[in-house]
């Protein structure tokens, strides 16, 4: 996820400063790691540097002074041209997992006991994301990121029990190599 593109999207609906970006963002994007006040000051410090917002003023509002940024016209050309780019896939698969399982395989450990703690902790996290998502007071982006969430967890889960019941022809091969 582009953080600078996402303090755009979120600049594109109003002048905000940095404290109520960050805000803002941890609400529009539940499920994602929040943003650090750090990371969004040196983010928009950037976007002004490159031309992509710029400081209105500063706004106190009972409590201590706040810059307040609105983005420009070639941040709004900026975000429309990144939202609009398609997402290419991975080009490389990176999977933890199955760096751990090869990891366990030639180090003599128990491949199959770190998968089946892994799919433990699996069941764990989808647990939780269903109940989040359950709750009846949640906001559809809410839902919408646990669901987004609780499929790739899903599929990891899959890929694990498929992976335990290759387990020893992957050993064999690994240890052939």
């Amino acid at each position: 996820m582009s953080t600078r593109h996402i303090l755009l999207g979120l600049l594109a609906t109003g002048p905000s400063h940095g404290y109520d970006l960050k805000r803002r963002h941890d609400e529009r994007f539940p499920q994602a790691r929040p943003l650090a006040y750090g990371q969004v000051y040196t983010t928009l410090q950037r976007l002004v540097r490159d031309g992509l917002a710029e400081v209105e003023g500063t706004d106190s509002e009972g409590g201590p002074e706040r810059t307040v940024y609105r983005v420009t016209e070639a941040g709004s050309r900026e975000l429309s041209r990144w939202a609009a780019e398609i997402a290419p896939p991975a080009p490389f698969v990176t999977n933890e997992i199955f760096a751990k399982v090869v990891v366990a395989i030639l180090s003599g450990g128990d491949p199959d006991a770190y998968l089946r703690a892994q799919r433990a902790a699996h069941m764990r996290r989808m647990r939780e994301l269903t109940a989040v998502k359950s709750d009846p007071g949640a906001a559809l982006a809410t839902v919408l990121s646990a669901d987004f969430a609780l499929n790739h967890l899903d599929a990891d889960l899959r890929w694990m029990t498929t992976t335990a019941a290759r387990l020893t022809t992957l050993t064999a091969e690994v240890d052939a190599a």
